[in-house]
């Protein structure tokens, strides 16, 4: 569906003639033979990408003719001479670009799983490019003309429901972004999405330029308090580095959350600390500062000629919260009791810490926060993570998935269907009882050189029944620290609540049950409910019970630890939430701030100040690696979503407690 996905999709300057398009017909169907990236997806599961076939030199060729072929199709429903229905107008919208969506899939891949200098040097010439095809679609008059006598149209006589919702959703996103602005008002609307596609990509990969640059390398000697299975990983990532006999902390939060929490020596737990929360905010060429205020300003410019005071009261419009002042109240009633926990934990961790003549900073919390949990609960999150081993944690997604949705996971042979690094795995997705066909499930697992931090899912194919249906596939991808060979992967609890939350994103996917792609997702501070959810099977009896197994001996974890996990299933939440919270409020606060003459750690540091922020601990997001919020608009204004879904997984869960099984 394009004229939603227009607003953020990858694209390149094209010429918009169809007669242009006709009279390279034959050069054009050689280059979609041609180049992989646009070649229909072959084989069995309905076609999978060609992830082995992927090559940089395809990216711009691909592109280049995918949106040209789409705005010709954009021309043709335009310029129907026939009334608008829904049917022409819609419909034709919703089969369109299907070139640009495969293109898509490996575009993301290149830069979200396999990011390189060469990548980044065409992202950055590409990225303004796309920008201006999408303001050709948003700004195209007569296309718009034709959405709207079509939505009005159904406001007298209303359509089938989905297709109701798709009318209202098409319109809303075309005038939300100025489509009904006049000519030279568009061009000033079109001329800043450029510049933000720009400033988005910069902000983007300067971060993980410092991710990728800043390593810390450290000896036997300095290993003191670190478990074997984290320095096992540790020296394999030193090797890689090309530094045998070393270890390594790379700069992703999977490597230094362990790190922080179990490293005796505090001089490098501060050196780790600085390295991850001065991601893009060291000052040189890879400094974001700059970028984040130029994006302020021109998020407000660009909402200003909609005639919005600010772009929070613009975004959030469409969603649940409707105003920027319900998703404030929310944050801040939460606001003074997770600071006072906070005052709580440091007071508990302070009096291990007098012991040593050491005041708690930030690259101490986890450290000491470990040691109260030991002496308070008698619980060892090293032992923990030996019942976390990740292939038993895979097993236990998939029982849950099989209880919950009657789905059945089947790993795919090596080589079945195509991936781009030989840590992806594929599993085949089928109802458990009829053996229909769901889909693909495809995870990538480890961090590696040219991946983004953090966790995601994303989808290479949404369901739709609209042209027949469509089966999905649908990805998660982590940043494990990848084991030394023949070792298994230990992760933390943390880590393992984050694989559930991420699977949530993948079944919301797979599950979908759509005619039209539009469909396939849902406002932004209710997207993160399934996710959530999810979350809560992980302490589930059944799971632990089944899954929760000694990596070595295959024993299931002990009744009397289990009893400890759940009674300090709390423990550190003072912790957790003001680190989120503090994010979220940044997020609004800068939105609603006069970006004028902002500088961004200044008010960062002013902004905290008057939220009176506990100085022993951080934003879980600094305002220069936000990515969530500045290196596009997913998050801008929106990261309040996981309080706000939180509110909604609460009453959830006990509807499923309270069913009958109460699983």
């Amino acid at each position: 569906m394009q004229s939603l996905k227009m607003i953020s999709l990858i694209s390149v300057l094209v010429v918009s003639s169809c007669s242009q398009v006709k009279s390279n017909k034959t050069l054009s169907k050689d280059l979609t033979k041609a180049n992989p990236l646009l070649q229909q997806w072959q084989g069995a599961y309905g076609g999978t990408p060609a992830f082995d076939k992927m090559n940089i030199a395809d990216v711009k060729p691909a592109f280049d003719y995918a949106m040209r072929q789409n705005l010709a199709e954009i021309d043709a429903i335009a310029n129907n001479p026939k009334p608008a229905t829904f049917e022409n107008t819609i419909v034709a919208m919703e089969k369109s670009g299907k070139l640009l969506d495969r293109a898509s899939v490996y575009y993301g891949i290149l830069s979200g799983n396999l990011s390189s200098p060469e990548f980044r040097k065409i992202q950055a010439e590409l990225e303004p490019k796309f920008s201006e095809f999408s303001s050709k679609i948003q700004g195209n008059t007569k296309l718009f003309k034709r959405i709207k006598t079509v939505y009005d149209n159904s406001l007298k006589n209303p359509l089938a429901a989905d297709q109701q919702r798709v009318v209202q959703l098409v319109y809303e996103g075309f005038a939300m972004n100025g489509a009904e602005l006049d000519s030279n008002t568009k061009q000033k609307y079109a001329a800043i999405n450029k510049e933000l596609s720009g400033l988005y990509n910069s902000f983007a990969n300067n971060i993980l330029h410092d991710e990728e640059n800043y390593v810390t390398f450290f000896s036997q000697q300095q290993a003191g308090g670190l478990p074997e299975s984290f320095l096992k990983s540790a020296a394999a990532a030193a090797t890689a580095q090309g530094k045998d006999g070393m270890y390594a902390v790379v700069n992703t939060r999977s490597s230094m959350d362990p790190f922080l929490t179990y490293a005796d020596n505090r001089n490098l737990r501060k050196k780790v600390w600085e390295n991850y929360y001065s991601r893009g905010d060291n000052g040189d060429e890879y400094d974001n500062n700059a970028n984040i205020t130029k994006i302020l300003q021109l998020r407000k410019a660009k909402v200003n000629l909609l005639g919005y005071d600010n772009y929070a009261q613009w975004r959030l419009q469409n969603r649940m919260a409707k105003i920027p002042e319900n998703a404030l109240n929310l944050l801040k009633e939460v606001w003074p009791a997770a600071i006072a926990r906070v005052h709580e934990e440091v007071a508990d961790m302070q009096k291990i810490a007098d012991k040593n003549n050491i005041t708690i900073k930030p690259w101490d919390y986890r450290y000491y926060a470990e040691k109260v949990r030991k002496a308070k609960y008698d619980l060892d999150s090293n032992k923990v993570k030996q019942y976390l081993e990740l292939e038993n944690l895979i097993q236990a997604l998939h029982y849950v998935a099989g209880r919950l949705f009657n789905f059945k996971f089947t790993p795919l042979a090596q080589g079945e269907v195509p991936v781009y690094h030989p840590d992806v795995k594929v599993w085949k997705v089928t109802d458990n009882t009829t053996g229909k066909l769901i889909g693909l499930w495809y995870l990538d697992p480890y961090a590696r050189k040219g991946k983004r931090s953090g966790a995601w899912a994303n989808s290479y194919r949404s369901h739709t029944t609209f042209e027949g249906e469509k089966t999905v596939l649908s990805s998660n991808n982590a940043n494990y620290v990848k084991p030394a060979a023949g070792s298994k992967t230990l992760i933390s609890w943390d880590d393992a609540e984050t694989l559930f939350h991420e699977f949530g994103h993948a079944l919301h996917a797979l599950s979908s049950n759509v005619r039209y792609p539009t469909l396939n997702s849902g406002v932004r501070d209710y997207t993160e409910f399934q996710s959530q959810l999810l979350e809560r099977w992980l302490v589930t009896d059944e799971v632990i019970n089944r899954y929760l197994k000694h990596y070595q001996t295959g024993k299931p974890i002990p009744k009397a630890l289990v009893a400890k996990i759940k009674k300090a299933a709390t423990f550190n939440q003072g912790f957790a939430t003001t680190e989120y919270l503090a994010s979220a409020l940044m997020d609004m606060e800068l939105h609603l701030a006069d970006p004028s003459n902002l500088d961004p750690d200044k008010f960062e540091r002013e902004t905290l100040a008057k939220l009176h922020m506990p100085k022993e601990l951080p934003m879980r997001h600094r305002t220069p690696q936000f990515g969530h919020v500045f290196s596009g608009e997913g998050y801008a204004t929106a990261y309040y979503g996981y309080l706000w879904a939180d509110v909604l997984t609460a009453d959830a869960a006990e509807a499923f407690a309270e069913a009958p099984g109460g699983f």
